[in-house]
C-alpha cells in the first residue's frame, strides 16, 4: 500500500538522540526559520546554551553559551538573531562578529525572519521590519488591528516581493481556538481582519497567463466547520486573466472535534498546498483547483514549527517528541493515486502537465493517436509536445509526422510538429538534428544561431559534425554546449584559439596528447608556442613533462624562447629541477654571457652544478660570479688580490660569505700583494667584520704589517660601537703615535670602557706637550689627587689653575685639600679660592678644610660671601659653626639667620651646648631631634611648651607612646605649664585629643578637671563637660553622678545613652529624669533595670499616654495581656492590634481581645480588626452575633474568617461564612466534614473546581458512595496533572474494579488525553492482563508508551511488551525481549521484520546465535534479511566457531558478490570439502579476495587431480611459475605446463620444460611447446637440443617460422636505410660563424665553441647536434 501513497513521509532525525532536552521542545524554546537549521534555547546545568542544528551535517550540533530570551537562524546562511528583554543583536557566527543591534521602545513579542535580509518584528500594538544592510534601524510597516489584541501571534507571512503582508495570531474563546488574521497592502496601506488560522502566499503562473500571480491562500475552523479560501490579492498583471475564487471544506474526523489548522506551505513546484493541524494531520490539496488529493495523520504529537522544503518543494516540521518530520509529493504515484484512488483523470493530465509528472503516459498516447488519426496534426503536436518526460518525444513520433501529407494551405506536419516544440522550451537530440539538417541543406545560418542563442536545440556531437561542414565556429559552439572535449579542442586548434585549449581541458578534466598539440602550435610560429608551453606547465602539475616541451623547442634550435620558457618554469626554484637550471644557465654562457650574468645576479636558482658553473663564468671573464660559486681557498686567494677588477662594494660584502680563517687568508694575501692599494679596502672588510673575524686578531694582523695608519681607522671606524677596554686603549695608542692629540683628548672625554689606570699611567708616560688628556682622564675617573700632586710636583701649577677655573670648577674642594695635604702656601690657597667663579660646592669644601682643623681659613670667603647676598645653607652653616666654636653671639644668630640649615647645625651644637641645640632645632621644626635633645637633658618645660604651639597630632602621638620613659615628666609640665599659659581654644583642642588619642583616660580626667572645673575660661565648654563626663564613664565611673550632678551644659540624651550602653543605667535614669525626658526615662525602667513596678509607679505621676503605650507593650512582652489590654486601653491607644490579637490568641484571651478590638473599632475601621473580631466572636461561640456581623456593613475578610474555623474544626461557623460569601469549593468542603455528601456534590457542581472535585470523590471513596465518587472523579480524570493522584487513592485502598470501571467511563470523554489511556493499560497489566492485548491494539498511538513499557515488564507480559517496543521504535529492546522469552514473545515473520530495524548490530549476531538454538531451520531466511547489513567477516567467524558453515551455505552464495576475503575463503573450504572443484574454480575465477597461496598449499596435497590442477591455476595466478609448471608435470598436465611455461615470459622456464620433455620422451609435446612459447625460446638452443635428440623433423615448423621473421626484419632494415640516405642527400648544406646573442637575433644557428660539447641527450627522430648551433662538414 505505500507505493501507491501520493506523498512521502520522511524522518530527518531525532532532536532527543542529539542530547536535545525534550522540555525544551516547544514553541517557546525551538524556532526553525528554513530547512536550513534548527534553533534551540536550552539551560544545561546553571549554564544558558544556544543549541544550532545544521539539517545538512545533523550529527554534529553547534552549542554556544547564550542567555537570550528568542534565537532565530537566518534562512540561508549562518547568522543568528538575539533577543533579550527589548534588546535585540544579530551576529555572523562564521565571522565571530556581530552584525548589528538595537534597543526596542516596546516588547517584540513576536519576530521572524522574511528573507535573507530583513526581520519582522511584531509588538503589542504594531509590526515592523529590520534590514541588515547598513545600519538602518526597525521600520514601522502597520498597526495591529484590534481584532488581534488578546491573541497570541503564532505566524508573519509576506508574499515574494513583500506587498502583501499577513499577520496571524489565535485565542481562547468560547472553549475553542479562534484564529485570527489581519492582512494588510503596502501600496494601498490598507489593513483588513480575516478569521483564519494558517496562510501562505504563492508566485503562481497559471495555464495561459504571461505572468504570475500572487494567490492568497488561508484556512479557518470555524463554529460552521473548517474552510480553505484560495483567492488573488491585488489586480491581475497586464494580459494576465483573473483567478477564480476558490472555497473548499477542510474534513475533520469525529475525533479530532478540537483540532484547527496550525501551518501551511505550498510546493509551487508541483501546484499543492500542504496544511497540517494541531492533531498532526496532513492535508494536501491543488492549488489550482482546490481539490483535496490526500489527508491523513503523520504525527501523533502537534507539529508546532514548519517550514517550505526546498530540496523537494514539499513541507518540513519538528513536533512535540522532537521529531524533523517532511512530506513531499511521490512524483512517481501521485499521477496514478489521482487517476485511480480519487478517480480524477483530469487533474492527473493537469498535475502531469504542470510538473512534468510521470503516470499519465497511456492517456497523452491514445490522445495523441486519435488526433493523429483524425488528421489534426496541430493538436496532436501540442499533446505530443506537452507530454510528461517527453514520452511522445521520440524518432517514432518524427517518421509518423515526416510521413503525414500536407494539408492544402498550411505548413507540412513536420514543421507544425517543430513549431509547437520551439515555440513549448527546448528539443532534445534527436529533434535537434533533424530539424537541423533542412535548415543546413537550404543554408540559412542565421536561424541555427538564433535557436542556439535561445537554447532552443540540445546540442549533441552528432548535431556538431552536422554543423562542421557548413561552418567550424558554430560547430565550435556546438560542441561546447555538448560538452565533447576532444572535439571543441580539435576546433580551438583548427581555428588557431590555441590559448583557449589549456583553459577548456582544465574546466572539463580533459587530457589530450599535449606535446602533439605544441608541436603543432609551434608550427604556426615561435611565440605562439612559447605562450602555449607556458600555459602547460604554470599549474603546480604540469600538464606536460618539462623535459619534453624543451626538447620541442630545440628541435627548432629557439633559444631565445627556451631561456624564457624555463625561467618562467624554474622561478620556484626546486631541487629536483637541479639538471635544467645547470641546463639553462650553461647555454647561456656559452652562448648570451650577460644574459647568464643577469640570472646569477637575480638569484633565482641554488639547485645548479655549482663547480661546473663556476669555472665557466671564470673563462667568460664573469670573475665575480666565478667568486660566487669557488669553494676551494686556493681558487678565492688567485682571484680575490685583483681587486681593481671587482666591485669595492661587492667585494666587502663577498667577505660574509667566507670562513674566519679564509677571510683572515685572503686580507693577508691582500696586504701581501700590495699593501699601499688594498689597505682602505681591508679597512673596511676588517671594519664590517670585525666582531666575527675578532677584533684582537685584525689588530695583530695590521700590526705585523706595522701599519698604524690602518690600525687608527680600522680601529676608529669601531670604537665608538666597541665596549672591549683594549679596543679603546689600542686606539689611544694609534692617535698618539699618528699626532692625532684631538682625538686623544675625544676618546679620553667621550668613552667609558678603556681602563682608565693603564690610559692615566700611558698618558704620564707619554710626556705630551698638552696635559688636556691627562687631565680629562684624572677628573673622570676621580684621579684629582694623583693628577695635584703630578702638576704640584712637576712645576705645572699652571695646569691646576686652568683644571679649576675651566675644566671643572666642582673639583675646587679635592683641589684645595690636595695642596693642603703638600703644604701649599695659605695665601696661594685663598687667591685660588677667590679666582673660581665656577659651580663647586661649598659643603665639600668646607668638608674638606674642616678634616685638616683649618677651618678659620675661609672665614673671610665666607663673610664676604654672606655680605654678597649668598643665601646658601653650606655657607651659613660654616658661618654658624665658626661663630658657635668662637662663641660669637651664637643664640642670637641662631634665632635671627634664616638661612642655615637647622638640621645640621643643630647637631653640632649638641655636645656644645644643648639649649643652642634646641634654638637651632625649634627654628627648623625638627621635631624628633628636638624631642631627643629634651628627654636627654631634661629640658621637659621647653618641650611641653614647644608640644602645645606646634599642634601636630603625630607628634603628641610620639611622645606619648608608653614605652617613653620620659612620658610621666612630659605629662606633668603640660598640665601645670604649657595648658595653664596657652589661650589659644585649638592648643587645648589638639592637646585633648593627642591625650584621647594615647588612650590615657586618668591623665586626661585630671587634664580635663584642671581645664574645667577650676573656673578657666573653658569652664562652660560643651564639649569639654561631654569629654568629661564620657572619659569619667570609661575610667572611673564612681565619678559619674558627681559630673551629672555638678555639670549642666552638656548633651543629656547622647550622655545618657552612652551611660545605658556602658550599663550606667541610673545615671542615665537620672540624665532623663533631670532634663523631663519622660519617654526614654520609663524606657530605662523596663528595658534595662527591668522593673515593671517602678515603671508603673513612673506611669502613674507622669500620666503621659505614650509612657503608658510603652508600659503596655512591655507588659504584653511578658505575657501580661489582661494588664497590656488595660493600659493601651488607658492610653488610648490601639496601633498595636496586631500584637494584642496575637498575644490574646496564644492565651486564649478571647473575652479581653473582643474588649480591645471593639475598642480599636472605634477608633479606626481596620479591615485587620474587624476581621479578627469576627474570629473572636466565632471562637466565643457566638454565632448569632457573627451572623448579625457579616450581615451588616463590614470590612472583614470573611474568606479568611471562614478559612480559619475550617482549619480549626469549627464547621458550623465555617458554613455560615463559607455560605455568605458563595464559596462553593469551601463550602463542599465543609459539607463533607459534616458528612452531607449529596450536598456537597452539588455544591462542588457549582464550584467547578478540580481541587473541589478531587476532594469530594475522596471523601465519597472513603464513605464507600462509589457513585458519587464516579460522578466526581469524571471530572477529575481528565486533567492529566491529577490523574495519578486519583489512582493511587483508589488503589491504596483496595478498590481497583471501581477504578477500572471509572477510567473505562472516561474513555469516552471529549477530553479523554493520553495518560487515562496510559493508566488503563497499567490496571490491565496489574489487574486484568488478558484484556491489555486488546487495548493496546485500539489504543496504542494514544498511550504513554514507556510507561506502559514497564507496566508490561513488571507483569511478565512478553508478547505485549514486544508489539509496544516495535510501536516505540525501541526495536533493539524488542529483539533483546524476543530471545529472551520466545515462547510468549517470538513470531518469526515479526522477528524478521524488527531486526532489519535495530541500531545495535550485536544483536544481528545474537539473533543468529538464537536461532540456530531455536529455529535453525529459519537460519538461512534470517540471514537473507540481515546480509545488506551483516559484517560478513564477522558471520562467517561465528560459524566457523561453531561449526555450522555448511548450514549456511546459501547465505555464503548469496553474498559472496561484494568479494569478501572471509566469505570466499569460507565458501572455497565448503566446496573443497565438498569435491566440487568446477564450484570452487567458479569461485576462484569470479572472486580473487582470498588466500590463493595457502588454498593451493592445501588443494597441492589432494587427492583428486582436478583440485590439485585447480592448485597450479593459483600458483600460476600469484606468479610462482616454477611451482605451477612443477605441479603440472607432476600430474602430467602438459597442456596446463605449456601454457604457463608461456604466460611467465621467462625463457628459463620455457627452455627447461623443453628439457623435460625431451628428458620425459614426449615428441609431440617438444614440438607444441615450441609453438607456445615461440618468443621465449633461443633459436641456437632449440637447435642445438633437436639435433642432440634427433628431433630435426619436429622443429623444423619452429625454424621456418625463425627464417620467415629474420628475413623481414633485414628487408625492412634495407629499406629504412635506403630511405635515410636518399633524405640526408637531399637536405642543404650550410656553414655559420661568429657568435650572437641569443636574446636579441632571431634563429640563427652560432657555430660552437671549442671544449663544450653538446648536452648528451638528443629527442627521438632527432639527431645530434646539440642545440642552438649545427656541426657541418
Amino acid at each position: 500500500m505505500a507505493q501507491t501513497l501520493p506523498i512521502r513521509f520522511q524522518e530527518h532525525l531525532q532532536l532527543q538522540t542529539l542530547g536535545v532536552n525534550p522540555a525544551n521542545i516547544g514553541f517557546s524554546c525551538l524556532t526553525m526559520e528554513s530547512d536550513r537549521f534548527i534553533c534551540i534555547r536550552e539551560k544545561v546545568g546553571e549554564q544558558n546554551q544556544v543549541v544550532i542544528i545544521d539539517l545538512s551535517d545533523p550529527s554534529n550540533p553547534i552549542r554556544r553559551p547564550i542567555t537570550a530570551d528568542s534565537a532565530i537562524m537566518n534562512p540561508a546562511s549562518k547568522v543568528i538573531a538575539l533577543k533579550a528583554a527589548r534588546t535585540l543583536q544579530i551576529f555572523n557566527m562564521e565571522m565571530k562578529s556581530k552584525v548589528k543591534a538595537h534597543t526596542m521602545t516596546d516588547e517584540v513579542m513576536f519576530w521572524k525572519w522574511i528573507s535573507i535580509n530583513t526581520i519582522a518584528l511584531v509588538t503589542d500594538t504594531a509590526v515592523y521590519h529590520w534590514s541588515m544592510e547598513g545600519d538602518s534601524q526597525p521600520v514601522k510597516i502597520f498597526d495591529r488591528h484590534a481584532s488581534l489584541a488578546g491573541c497570541q501571534i503564532i505566524n508573519y507571512r509576506t508574499d515574494e516581493p513583500q506587498k502583501w503582508l499577513l499577520l496571524i495570531g489565535i485565542s481562547a474563546q468560547q472553549n475553542r481556538v479562534v484564529g485570527a488574521m489581519q492582512l494588510y497592502s503596502v501600496d494601498r496601506k490598507v489593513s483588513q481582519p480575516i478569521e483564519g488560522h494558517a496562510a501562505a502566499f504563492v508566485q503562481y503562473k497559471l495555464e495561459g497567463n504571461p505572468n504570475p500571480s500572487t494567490l492568497f491562500c488561508f484556512a479557518v475552523r470555524s463554529q460552521a466547520g473548517g474552510k480553505l479560501h484560495i483567492i488573488e490579492v491585488g489586480q491581475p498583471a497586464p494580459g494576465n486573466q483573473p483567478f477564480t475564487k476558490k472555497a473548499v471544506d477542510v474534513f475533520f474526523p469525529p475525533e479530532a472535534q478540537t483540532d484547527f489548522p496550525v501551518a501551511m506551505q505550498i510546493g509551487a513546484k508541483h501546484g499543492v498546498i500542504y496544511l497540517i493541524t494541531k492533531y498532526g494531520y496532513i492535508h494536501m490539496y491543488d492549488l489550482e483547483s482546490g481539490v483535496c488529493i490526500y489527508m491523513n495523520r503523520i504525527s501523533a504529537e502537534t507539529i508546532f514549527v514548519t517550514a517550505a522544503h526546498e530540496s523537494t518543494s514539499g513541507i518540513i516540521g519538528v513536533n512535540k517528541k522532537g521529531q524533523v518530520l517532511s512530506v513531499c509529493v511521490e512524483e512517481e504515484n501521485i499521477v496514478n493515486y489521482t487517476t485511480n484512488v480519487l478517480q480524477n483523470p483530469e487533474l492527473g493530465l493537469r498535475m502531469a502537465v504542470r510538473s512534468d509528472l510521470p503516470g499519465a503516459e497511456e492517456l497523452f498516447t491514445r490522445k495523441f493517436n486519435t488526433l493523429f488519426s483524425q488528421g489534426n496534426y496541430a493538436e496532436a503536436a501540442k499533446v505530443a509536445a506537452s507530454a510528461p518526460k517527453g514520452v511522445l518525444r521520440t524518432s517514432e513520433t518524427i517518421r509518423r509526422f515526416q510521413s503525414a501529407p500536407a494539408q492544402g494551405g498550411q505548413a507540412s506536419p513536420l514543421l507544425q510538429y517543430f513549431g509547437v516544440l520551439l515555440d513549448r522550451g527546448q528539443l532534445n537530440r534527436l529533434e535537434s538534428v533533424e530539424l537541423c539538417r533542412p535548415v543546413l541543406q537550404q543554408g540559412r545560418m542565421q536561424l541555427l544561431e538564433k535557436w542556439l542563442k535561445g537554447e532552443k536545440l540540445e546540442c549533441s556531437e552528432e548535431l556538431g559534425d552536422l554543423v562542421k561542414a557548413a561552418d567550424p565556429t558554430l560547430a565550435l559552439s556546438v560542441y561546447l554546449r555538448a560538452n565533447i572535449p576532444a572535439k571543441v579542442i580539435q576546433c580551438f586548434a583548427e581555428t588557431g584559439q590555441y590559448q583557449k585549449i589549456v583553459l577548456y581541458a582544465k574546466k572539463m578534466g580533459y587530457s589530450p596528447d599535449w606535446i602533439m598539440l605544441l608541436r603543432s602550435v609551434m608550427r604556426s610560429g615561435p611565440d605562439q608556442g612559447l605562450q602555449f608551453a607556458q600555459m602547460l606547465v604554470q599549474d603546480e602539475e604540469p600538464l606536460a613533462n618539462i623535459n619534453q616541451v624543451v626538447d620541442v623547442f630545440m628541435e627548432g634550435n629557439l633559444v631565445q624562447q627556451c631561456t624564457s620558457f624555463l625561467l618562467d618554469v624554474l622561478k620556484n626554484n626546486k631541487s629536483e629541477e637541479g639538471h635544467l637550471q645547470t641546463r639553462l644557465l650553461e647555454m647561456n654562457l656559452i652562448h648570451a654571457p650577460q644574459v647568464a650574468d643577469a640570472i646569477l645576479g637575480n638569484q633565482m636558482f641554488t639547485h645548479y652544478d655549482r663547480a661546473h658553473i663556476a669555472q665557466l663564468c671564470e673563462k667568460a671573464g664573469l670573475l665575480q660570479r666565478a667568486l660566487e660559486h669557488f669553494t676551494d681557498l686556493y681558487d678565492i686567494k688567485r682571484a680575490i688580490v685583483h681587486t681593481h677588477l671587482l666591485n669595492p662594494e661587492w667585494l666587502v660584502n663577498f667577505f660574509g660569505s667566507l670562513s674566519v680563517g679564509d677571510s683572515m687568508e685572503c686580507l693577508r694575501a691582500m696586504l701581501a700583494a700590495n699593501l699601499r692599494q688594498n689597505l682602505q679596502l681591508t679597512v673596511q672588510v676588517a671594519s664590517k667584520y670585525h666582531e666575527q673575524l675578532g677584533t684582537a686578531t685584525l689588530v695583530e694582523l695590521f700590526e705585523s704589517f706595522k701599519s698604524y695608519e690602518g690600525l687608527f681607522y680600522f680601529l676608529g671606524s669601531i670604537v665608538n660601537f666597541s665596549q672591549e677596554p683594549d679596543v679603546h686603549f689600542k686606539y689611544i695608542q694609534a692617535a698618539c703615535k699618528t699626532g692625532q692629540i684631538k682625538e686623544v683628548e675625544r676618546i679620553c672625554r667621550e668613552s667609558s670602557c678603556y681602563d682608565p689606570e693603564c690610559v692615566k699611567n700611558f698618558l704620564k708616560e707619554a710626556k705630551l706637550t698638552d696635559q688636556l688628556p691627562l687631565i680629562i682622564v684624572c677628573d673622570r675617573f676621580d684621579f684629582v689627587h694623583d693628577l695635584v700632586l703630578y702638576l704640584y710636583r712637576n712645576n705645572l701649577q699652571k695646569y691646576i689653575e686652568i683644571y679649576v677655573q675651566k675644566v671643572n670648577p666642582s673639583r675646587l674642594p679635592v683641589v684645595v685639600g690636595g695642596l693642603l695635604d703638600v703644604d701649599c702656601s695659605e695665601d696661594v690657597i685663598k687667591s685660588l679660592i677667590i679666582a673660581v667663579r665656577g659651580d663647586f660646592s661649598t659643603d665639600l669644601l668646607v668638608e674638606e678644610v674642616e678634616k685638616r682643623n683649618r677651618l678659620k681659613l675661609l672665614s673671610p670667603w665666607l663673610e664676604a660671601r654672606a655680605q654678597e647676598g649668598s643665601e646658601e645653607a653650606a655657607t651659613h652653616n660654616a658661618l654658624a659653626k665658626i661663630y658657635i666654636d668662637s662663641n660669637n653671639s651664637p643664640e642670637r644668630f641662631l634665632r635671627e639667620n634664616p638661612y642655615y640649615d637647622s638640621a645640621t647645625v643643630g647637631r653640632y651644637c649638641e655636645k656644645r651646648d644643648p639649649h643652642l641645640a634646641f634654638v637651632a632645632y625649634e627654628r627648623g621644626q625638627c621635631d624628633m631631634e628636638l624631642m631627643k635633645v629634651c628627654n636627654e637633658n631634661s629640658l621637659f618645660k621647653s618641650e611641653a611648651r614647644y608640644l602645645v604651639r606646634r599642634k601636630d597630632p603625630d607628634l603628641w602621638a610620639v611622645v606619648l607612646e608608653e614605652n617613653n620613659p620620659y612620658r610621666r615628666a612630659l605629662i606633668d609640665q603640660v598640665v601645670q605649664t604649657a595648658l595653664s599659659e596657652t589661650q589659644d581654644p585649638e592648643e587645648v583642642s589638639v592637646t585633648v585629643k593627642a591625650f584621647m588619642t594615647a588612650d590615657l583616660p586618668t591623665e586626661l580626667i585630671e587634664l580635663l578637671e584642671k581645664i574645667v572645673l577650676e573656673n578657666s575660661i573653658f569652664s562652660e565648654h560643651r564639649n569639654l563637660q561631654n569629654l568629661l563626663i564620657l572619659t569619667a564613664i570609661k575610667a572611673d565611673r564612681t565619678r559619674v553622678m558627681e559630673y551629672i550632678n555638678r555639670l549642666d551644659n552638656y548633651d543629656a540624651p547622647d550622655i545618657a545613652n552612652i551611660a545605658i550602653s556602658n550599663e550606667l543605667y541610673e545615671e542615665a535614669f537620672s540624665i532623663f529624669k533631670k532634663f523631663d525626658v519622660n519617654a526614654s526615662a520609663i524606657q530605662v525602667l523596663i528595658e534595662h533595670i527591668g522593673n515593671l513596678d517602678r515603671a508603673y509607679e513612673f506611669a502613674e505621676r507622669c500620666g503621659e499616654g505614650a509612657v503608658w503605650s510603652q508600659l503596655a507593650r512591655a507588659q504584653l512582652q511578658k505575657n501580661l495581656v489582661k494588664e497590656a489590654i488595660d493600659s493601651y486601653i488607658r492610653a488610648d491607644e490601639p496601633s498595636a492590634y496586631m500584637e494584642v490579637v496575637d498575644a490574646a490568641s496564644r492565651n486564649n484571651n478571647w473575652e479581653d481581645l473582643v474588649k480591645f478590638l471593639q475598642m480599636a473599632r472605634k477608633k479606626a475601621r481596620e479591615s485587620y480588626v474587624e476581621t479578627e473580631l469576627l474570629f473572636a466572636l466565632a471562637k466565643t461561640n457566638r454565632l448569632s452575633e457573627l451572623e448579625e456581623f457579616v450581615n451588616g456593613p463590614n470590612n472583614a475578610h470573611i474568606q479568611q474568617v471562614g478559612d480559619r474555623c475550617y482549619e480549626e474544626g469549627m464547621f458550623e461557623a465555617a458554613r455560615l461564612l463559607f455560605n455568605n460569601v458563595s464559596n462553593f469549593a469551601r463550602l463542599a468542603s465543609t459539607l463533607v466534614h459534616l458528612g452531607e455528601y449529596q450536598a456537597a456534590v452539588d455544591s462542588a457542581r457549582k464550584a467547578n473546581s478540580t481541587r473541589t472535585w478531587k476532594e469530594v470523590c475522596f471523601a465519597c471513596v472513603d464513605g464507600e458512595e462509589f457513585r458519587l465518587a464516579q460522578i466526581c472523579g469524571l471530572h477529575i480524570v481528565i486533567h492529566a496533572d491529577e490523574l495519578e493522584e486519583l489512582i493511587s487513592y483508589y488503589q491504596e485502598r483496595g478498590y481497583f474494579e471501581e477504578l477500572i470501571m471509572l477510567l473505562e467511563a472516561a474513555l469516552g470523554l471529549e477530553r479523554a488525553h493520553m495518560g487515562m489511556f496510559t493508566e488503563l493499560a497499567i490496571l490491565y497489566s496489574k489487574y486484568k492482563p488478558q484484556k491489555m492485548r486488546e487495548h493496546l491494539e485500539l489504543f496504542w498511538s494514544r498511550v504513554n508508551i514507556p510507561k506502559v513499557l514497564r507496566a508490561a515488564e513488571q507483569a511478565h507480559l512478553w508478547a505485549e511488551l514486544v508489539f509496544l517496543y516495535d510501536k516505540y521504535e525501541e526495536y533493539d529492546n524488542a529483539i533483546i525481549t524476543m530471545i529472551a522469552h520466545p515462547t510468549d514473545a517470538w513470531r518469526d515473520a515479526s522477528f524478521k521484520e524488527i531486526i532489519s530495524k535495530v541500531a545495535n548490530v550485536e544483536l544481528y549476531y545474537k539473533s543468529l546465535q538464537f536461532y540456530l538454538e531455536y529455529k535453525p531451520m529459519l537460519l538461512n531466511d534470517l540471514l537473507t534479511v540481515l546480509a545488506p547489513r551483516l559484517d560478513h567477516t564477522r558471520a562467517v567467524n561465528f560459524f566457523t566457531k561453531v561449526n555450522q558453515l555448511r548450514l549456511v551455505k546459501p547465505y555464503l552464495r548469496s553474498v559472496q558478490s561484494p568479494n569478501n576475503r572471509a566469505v570466499n575463503e569460507a565458501l572455497n573450504s565448503l566446496l573443497t570439502e565438498e569435491e566440487d572443484f568446477q564450484g570452487l574454480r567458479a569461485s576462484i575465477d569470479a572472486y580473487d579476495n582470498f588466500d590463493s597461496i595457502s588454498l593451493a598449499q592445501k588443494l597441492e596435497q589432494h587427492e583428486l587431480i582436478e583440485f590439485r590442477r585447480i592448485a597450479a591455476y593459483l600458483y600460476k595466478i600469484n606468479q610462482r611459475w616454477a611451482q605451477s609448471i612443477q605441479l603440472c608435470k607432476k600430474d602430467n598436465l602438459y597442456k596446463d605446463a605449456m601454457q604457463y611455461a608461456a604466460e611467465s615470459k621467462e625463457s628459463e622456464h620455457a627452455e627447461a620444460l623443453l628439457r623435460w620433455f625431451l628428458e620425459e620422451g614426449r615428441r609431440e609435446c617438444f614440438a607444441a611447446c615450441l609453438f607456445s612459447s615461440y618468443d621465449l625460446l633461443a633459436p641456437d638452443v632449440v637447435l642445438e637440443l633437436a639435433w642432440r635428440h634427433g628431433l630435426i623433423d619436429f622443429a623444423m615448423p619452429y625454424f621456418t617460422q625463425v627464417m620467415r621473421e629474420y628475413l623481414s626484419k633485414v628487408d625492412k632494415l634495407e629499406e629504412a636505410e635506403s630511405k635515410r640516405s636518399t633524405e640526408e642527400g637531399s637536405e642543404p648544406t650550410s656553414v655559420v660563424y661568429g657568435q650572437q646573442l641569443m636574446l636579441t637575433t632571431g634563429q640563427t644557428p652560432v657555430a660552437p665553441q671549442a671544449g663544450y660539447p653538446g648536452y648528451g641527450y638528443s629527442a627521438p627522430g632527432y639527431a645530434p647536434p646539440a642545440y642552438g648551433f649545427n656541426l657541418q662538414p
